[in-house]
């Protein structure tokens, strides 16, 4: 008996080793595969442009937002099929009255610095983004927050001004993200993060990755991953082929013109979905002539969207209306309420305002489809007697210039991380976020009523109405022109299971492994 369990023993072990050097030929390499180990354990994910910063408090971009969601938490989050808020670090909330939100918030749970999470943290949090001083880009998501009080460190009591229908969806916003009181006060926690979330930050070496560990310590079970590597990889038919080699593992957000070669990857599974994300051609309403009404009138005639989603290869949607079909407060009507595609009467609008004197300049960030789009747009405009120039950018300093209104016009997008037509329509449009959010600086006390009737209450019809009036003024206005509501893209090593993106296009890696 025993020697049958030593040749047993034998076999098995000799039977590994085989295994184990098949492990290592070209086949596995290519694929990005694993046989286990360490290997298994890790995942590297490529993204075109690098983080602008680590804290949720003071960013407002998706390549940031993409390393936060992995190190920080809110107290709810959107389910991703249904996308309604569900309880994450808050363990239940109540409504006394339409004004007052009484969260209680889960126990046990502590910062990666070792600190307690508990209402005084969420309190610190929220009154740094409220801080006018701090400036937060995302500041308009809790400007109806009137006061912020512990009332025991597992209770924070909010009140509003007035009824604040999307309150919830505004809590499970990446940028409303709990940080650590502790850390934020003795360090820069935009270079060093510190949350609550299921990996801890380790290293940023900008311009080229960011790394983080598993937190073990995790107030749910540990994540699977050990180690997450957000690579810098400027160009995307680069990060396609790393994603070829097993050099990377992920990709999203995937460049029209490079789907047919990720399609062709065989070692890689593709998904793409339709999502919340709105890109648009935005102008500087503080500025001539793009705060003139003809000469917005022109573009919008001139610009011919359809002509560029055909381009995008079924990676984006054509539709007039600034709130997209995913988002509340959409309403079918607004789909063709902008400017139709006019060429000629385009050309006469340039031509009655001498318009095609003025040199104009494009500003564009180097990440996504911003680059195409500034091609087809000057292609056109070029043709209906304008002069236009493109000027690219580095990500971070281009986040940086529309932010403080440097430039002419500009495309620009919204991932709608709420779902919400309120929190789009708000941050993007209403004359309050002008400096932050608002970077075309659009200015209408009229609209800004309407958006602000439709924050103001909880009655879900009410909202909706409140929104499509909004809507449907903005687009006449033409501020900004909706070049294309965005589909989601995710490719992924077929190593790789447990990966899901809801259609904000925020993904998670706490339920990720490899095999």
């Amino acid at each position: 008996m025993k020697k049958n369990l030593i040749k047993s023993l034998a076999i098995l072990f000799t039977l590994s080793l085989v295994l184990a050097g098949c492990s290592g030929n070209g086949s596995n390499k290519a694929s990005g595969s694993s046989s286990g180990g360490a290997a298994a354990q890790e995942i590297t994910y490529a993204s075109t442009a690098d983080a602008a910063g680590l804290s949720p408090i003071d960013t407002n971009d998706q390549p940031s937002t993409n390393v936060i969601a992995q190190v920080y938490e809110t107290l709810f989050t959107l389910n991703p099929k249904t996308m309604e808020p569900e309880p994450l670090l808050a363990e239940s909330y109540e409504n006394p009255d339409p004004n007052t939100w009484v969260i209680k918030l889960k126990k046990g749970i502590k910062f990666h610095d070792g600190t307690d999470f508990n209402a005084e943290a969420v309190k610190y949090t929220f009154e740094q983004i409220k801080d006018p001083n701090r400036a937060a880009p995302r500041a308009s998501l809790l400007a109806p927050i009137d006061s912020i009080d512990v009332q025991d460190e597992h209770t924070v009591v909010i009140k509003t001004k007035e009824p604040y229908g999307p309150m919830l969806a505004a809590l499970a916003h990446s940028n409303a993200s709990i940080v650590s009181p502790t850390a934020d006060k003795k360090g820069d926690i935009n270079k060093n993060p510190v949350g609550t979330g299921p990996f801890k930050f380790v290293e940023w070496v900008p311009g080229d990755h960011v790394t983080l560990t598993r937190n073990d310590d995790y107030w749910k079970k540990p994540a699977k991953l050990k180690k997450v590597t957000f690579k810098v990889v400027p160009e995307a038919s680069t990060a396609i082929s790393m994603l070829q080699t097993g050099e990377v593992q992920f990709i999203d957000a995937i460049q029209s013109d490079l789907l047919s070669r990720v399609k062709s990857l065989k070692n890689v599974n593709l998904k793409i979905s339709e999502g919340t994300r709105v890109s648009y051609l935005g102008f500087n309403m503080d500025k001539a002539p793009f705060n003139e009404l003809p000469f917005r009138q022109a573009v919008a005639y001139g610009v011919d969207q359809e002509a560029y989603v055909k381009q995008l290869n079924g990676l984006g949607e054509y539709n007039e209306s600034i709130i997209g079909p995913k988002v509340f407060g959409y309403n079918e009507k607004a789909k063709e309420a902008g400017y139709p595609y006019n060429p000629e009467k385009a050309k006469q609008i340039v031509k009655e305002h001498g318009y095609s004197s003025t040199p104009i300049t494009i500003l564009v960030g180097n990440t996504g489809n911003y680059m195409k789009m500034a091609e087809i747009v000057q292609s056109q405009l070029s043709e209906i007697g304008l002069k236009v120039k493109i000027e690219s950018m580095e990500w971070g300093s281009f986040l940086d210039a529309a932010r403080t209104g440097n430039f002419e016009m500009t495309f620009l997008g919204w991932a709608n991380s709420t779902g919400d037509g309120s929190e789009l329509l708000y941050p993007n449009l209403h004359s309050n976020n002008i400096g932050s959010s608002n970077n075309v600086r659009y200015n209408n006390p009229e609209f800004d009523k309407l958006v602000d009737e439709s924050r103001s209450t909880v009655d879900q019809e009410v909202r909706k109405q409140k929104l499509n009036e909004a809507n449907l003024m903005v687009i006449k206005d033409a501020p900004m022109i909706v070049m294309d509501h965005g589909m989601v893209s995710v490719a992924y090593d077929k190593s790789i299971s447990g990966l899901t993106v809801d259609p904000t296009g925020l993904w998670y890696l706490y339920n990720v492994s490899r095999k």
